[in-house]
């Protein structure tokens, strides 16, 4: 008798361990970087650093340039999708339908540098990216200012002044409901043609989901910076934190 109740809490205690590990599953990652306009050459470096931070950080990472993958079923096994330097219209009717659907279900979203070079003719992505791309002046140094220490993607800053090299992008169309992580001196580079108050990387929640920017990730080297990598993992766990599973049945989008 005393064989056979050993066995049995055995048996309860992997059913539960199983449970558990079930329970403590894995999130998902989606990186899409299909670009209609201008492509950067860091594309490749951005996707292999994505990949590692999954390694590293308990994330699974899958890549593409498929539009035809943005499908309810399709993105509904990612715990937030990143647009990772896409330029131009990069959806169909039919998919933003779907992808503002995946937002308000739940879904998370990380934009990095030209994502706001992407659909400009798409408002509510606008809204969700929090900007548009207007103008850049050469590559170089510029001090970046850590606003608010307190996210995710900052908190590791011991110092409010960053000093970083990187693409400098003017914005038009800042969406007022944005909250700025990191701005850029503009005193401390030339080309700058967004004032005295210039964001650069934000967060903010959005008809549903969470959404995070990062205009930073031009170039090769940046995506070797350990401070930006910090930075952008930040971003990527603020995306999924706190997240229910998705629910489609309460969105208010229609597909077409």
């Amino acid at each position: 008798m005393k064989k056979v109740i050993s066995f049995c809490l055995i048996i309860a205690g992997i059913f539960l361990f199983q449970s558990f590990i079930s329970a403590k599953k894995t999130a998902r990652v989606l990186v899409f970087s299909k670009t209609k306009g201008f492509r950067h050459n860091a594309i490749e470096a951005g996707k292999i650093a994505i990949m590692k931070l999954g390694t590293a950080n308990n994330f699974e990472v899958d890549t593409t340039e498929n539009a035809a993958l943005f499908t309810e079923d399709n993105l509904k096994k990612y715990a937030t999708v990143v647009f990772l330097s896409t330029t131009g219209d990069v959806l169909d009717n039919n998919q933003q339908a779907v992808f503002e659907r995946y937002i308000q279900a739940g879904g998370g979203f990380v934009g990095i540098h030209a994502a706001t070079d992407t659909e400009y003719d798409w408002p509510w992505y606008g809204k969700l990216v929090g900007a548009y791309f207007i103008s850049h002046p050469a590559v170089q140094e510029a001090k970046f200012i850590i606003k608010d220490k307190k996210h995710p993607s900052t908190k590791f800053f011991t110092d409010s002044v960053w000093m970083h090299k990187d693409e400098l992008y003017n914005f038009k169309d800042i969406n007022p409901d944005i909250k700025v992580l990191i701005t850029i001196d503009e005193k401390s580079y030339t080309g700058g043609k967004n004032g005295s108050f210039h964001p650069f990387s934000w967060y903010h929640l959005y008809d549903g989901g969470r959404a995070f920017y990062t205009s930073m990730g031009h170039t090769k080297e940046t995506w070797n910076d350990e401070q930006f990598l910090n930075h952008l993992l930040g971003g990527i766990k603020y995306s999924i934190s706190k997240q229910k599973p998705l629910n489609f049945d309460k969105v208010h989008t229609k597909l077409p």
